[in-house]
């Protein structure tokens, strides 16, 4: 049961991975998508398990390296808080950037100028630093999971293996279902935002940051996921409504072709 249930909170915490890795993937051509998906979850397994044989630096990481107080702010940085909050910012940066890119209509970083082999490069190095990030929240909740079970590193290895096969086969498809509905992207993006907001609110808890006298809580994961399960949804709906809305007004159209063809004739 704790395996089963370590697979399925690893599959869950993947499923921001797959979004970025869906949003960074789709500049690239259509051959090389596939290998920066496979390239992006392989990193996120060897990561993560590295993570796992390092548990004792990892916690050590938790020891405050500076202090910050005035201006109403208090707060304990340690490595931990530091790579979240950063992650967070990166996220941020990246969603905001590419939604202005889609709005405006513009490529990213020059593919029409056929910088093919910089793209893959950008994207693979991108997919890389934000695995970072999620391997640390990933393998800090497993952690507080786990606690006290016997063979918990053994089972955290395993279930970070099976995650990261299962999310193999569902990635590229996931991917091209997002590349093909461009509503979806949007929708992906904004999501990153909401990730990113909540690595920066996790990456403040953990320093213990207060701000005006309260201190900073963390975000319950469920309220995120429910809220992008939530907006799916509802995008789902909206797809299947668009889907029947078209024969209706194909039909539409056609009846007003033959009514404007018999008042010529």
């Amino acid at each position: 049961m704790s395996l089963l249930t370590l697979i399925f909170l690893e599959i869950i915490l993947g499923i921001d991975n797959i979004i970025f890795i869906s949003i960074s993937s789709s500049k690239l051509p259509p051959k090389q998508r596939k290998f920066a998906t496979n390239v992006g979850l392989t990193l996120a397994m060897v990561l993560r398990i590295a993570l796992l044989f390092g548990i004792t630096w990892l916690t050590a990481m938790n020891e405050p390296l500076f202090s910050v107080a005035g201006l109403g702010i208090h707060g304990a940085f340690s490595a931990q808080s530091l790579i979240l909050i950063a992650g967070g910012l990166f996220l941020l940066y990246k969603s905001t950037t590419e939604i202005h890119h889609k709005l405006e209509g513009q490529e990213a970083d020059g593919v029409e100028n056929g910088r093919k082999r910089s793209q893959l490069t950008n994207a693979i190095i991108e997919i890389t630093l934000i695995n970072i990030v999620f391997s640390f929240d990933s393998i800090l909740t497993a952690i507080g999971m786990t606690s006290g079970i016997e063979g918990a590193l053994f089972l955290m290895i395993i279930a970070v293996v099976l995650s990261v096969v299962i999310m193999l086969a569902f990635a590229l498809p996931v991917g091209n279902f997002v590349n093909r509905h461009p509503s979806i992207q949007i929708l992906g993006l904004t999501f990153l935002i909401l990730i990113g907001f909540m690595l920066i609110a996790e990456g403040a808890h953990l320093a213990h940051m207060t701000m005006a006298g309260a201190e900073i809580g963390s975000v319950p994961k469920g309220y995120l996921y429910f809220a992008i399960a939530f907006s799916l949804g509802v995008e789902f709906l909206n797809m299947r409504f668009r889907k029947q809305q078209k024969p209706i007004q194909l039909h539409g159209i056609q009846e007003d072709a033959v009514q404007e063809g018999i008042l010529h004739s």
